[in-house]
């Protein structure tokens, strides 16, 4: 049906919001991580839906785009807050 179809791109919407948070908050605590420790604390604070690692990683990219973000200059698996 064309509202379980809407739920679902809601959901979806919501999630991304969702992830982008935790990815803020986390980057800002810690200014500094590598790539897999994000992912891991993003997947910890997020247990409640268990989000997919490539759903994080496209996050992780808007948020780069947007300037939250920036790949480490030295090190291009650790990314550094913008804010």
């Amino acid at each position: 049906s064309l509202d379980a179809s809407h739920n679902t791109k809601r959901v979806e919407e919501d999630r991304s919001i969702a992830i982008e948070a935790a990815i803020v908050r986390i980057m800002k605590a810690r200014k500094t991580l590598q790539h897999q420790q994000l992912i891991a604390e993003v997947l910890s604070q997020l247990a409640f839906f268990k989000p997919n690692p490539r759903v994080i990683k496209k996050r992780i990219e808007a948020l780069i785009d947007r300037e939250y973000l920036e790949r480490s200059k030295d090190n291009n698996n650790q990314y550094n807050y913008l804010a």
